[in-house]
């Protein structure tokens, strides 16, 4: 059986025999592509991706854009000139349309300004987005930010264009994931900040729900674009969990958070579309819920959970992508690098069900020994571990 890479990672979604479990992983800098690629024995950089052998391939909206490419300055500098970005490169601070403050040089992920936390200076000001009201990012009333604020135009000219050239070029060769990154709690909590939403969610709900309920209603049109532009997963990322739990009690999740993704995720299930959710951390409390509204996809699977448990107990109603514990990969041998990759393949993958990956982007700090012992052990057991 020869398979497309498109067509194995949906085969293992719809529980469908497959030749060898499909693969993912993700380097965090890819301005180390050099130095990895000649580590690695390669003749060139442009190898590293076919080496790695991956099988799906992330498209961005360009409101998503700065996000992801808030270091790379011909990006969004291009994004400035289309009214996606207004960096601040003095500050090393690239803000969005939502007026989200991006650091520069992070390493990650990292909002550094959200602007109805009523810290806003006028220097700030300058770089705040034209359709954004002055009365929301000035104010230190949260009452009157959130009344005030709006969200960004979805339909702004050009958005999906990344969309509409990923899915046309990238198909077949890839299985093309739009990214639903920063969701409903994670957008919410960046424009109001993290102590702020915290806090209103136990002493004043009503406004966090206010300011939810706009953020939800640009994720349900972003998810109908999703299923209009004619992808075959969809995707949403809210990271929900610690290392040893969820951020809420379960309560306080089926109050606040699952109404909410429940009414944006009827619109892919409705379509008939999987629905992959990105979730950092411990969030086993949640799962039962999760699973009843769609979700089908994790990922990334982190070991803070009960792999074992994991599989035993939803083996049958989710697909596991992830597992392989990148926060131990920085300190240990090529040798246990394998050890790790093989065991954790074989009890995510025994019989199927799994997108093998690590547990999350391969940071800087992994030697490149251990990710070539990582790919090498990948290669061995994706096929075997289907006949255990």
């Amino acid at each position: 059986m020869k398979l497309s890479k498109e067509e194995r990672v949906l085969r293992v979604i719809n529980r469908q025999e497959v030749d060898y479990l499909p693969s993912q992983i993700t380097l965090a800098d890819r301005t180390r592509d050099a130095d990895i690629s000649k580590a690695l024995g390669l003749s060139n950089p442009s190898e590293l991706d076919d080496y790695l052998e991956n099988h799906l391939y992330l498209t961005l909206t360009l409101q998503d854009k700065p996000l992801f490419f808030r270091d790379v300055v011909d990006v969004i500098n291009d994004l400035h000139e289309k009214g996606y970005a207004n960096p601040d490169w003095e500050n090393d601070v690239v803000y969005d349309n939502w007026g989200m403050g991006i650091k520069v040089g992070a390493g990650s992920f990292f909002c550094s300004f959200h602007p109805l936390q009523g810290k806003t200076t006028e220097h700030i000001a300058k770089f705040m987005p034209k359709s954004l009201s002055r009365a929301s990012y000035m104010s230190t009333n949260v009452e009157e930010a959130v009344k005030n604020y709006t969200v960004p135009d979805i339909n702004m000219p050009g958005n999906f264009s990344d969309w509409q050239k990923d899915l046309k070029e990238q198909s077949g060769k890839y299985l093309v994931w739009p990214s639903g990154y920063f969701g409903i709690y994670e957008r919410s909590y960046a424009i109001m900040g993290w102590n702020e939403f915290m806090l209103n969610i136990a002493a004043n709900p009503k406004v966090v729900e206010e300011l939810m309920d706009k953020v939800t209603d640009y994720k349900v049109e972003h998810a109908k674009k999703m299923v209009a532009t004619g992808f075959k997963i969809a995707h949403h990322g809210d990271d929900l969990g610690t290392q040893c739990g969820g951020f809420f009690s379960k309560d306080t999740f089926t109050k606040y958070i699952y109404p909410r993704l429940k009414r944006e995720w009827e619109v892919f299930t409705d379509a008939g579309l999987p629905v992959m959710l990105h979730c950092c951390g411990n969030l086993i409390d949640f799962i039962p819920q999760l699973i009843d509204i769609g979700l089908k996809i994790l990922e990334p699977v982190q070991p803070c959970m009960d792999l074992a448990y994991l599989k035993k107990e939803y083996g049958k109603d989710l697909i596991f992508f992830g597992g392989i514990n990148t926060q131990v990969l920085p300190y240990i041998t090529p040798e246990e690098t394998k050890k790790l990759t093989r065991d954790t393949i074989r009890i995510l993958g025994k019989g199927g069900g799994h997108i093998i990956a690590p547990s999350q982007e391969l940071m800087n700090d992994i030697p490149v020994e251990n990710i070539k012992a990582l790919v090498e052990t990948i290669r061995e057991e994706r096929e075997k571990v289907l006949q255990l």
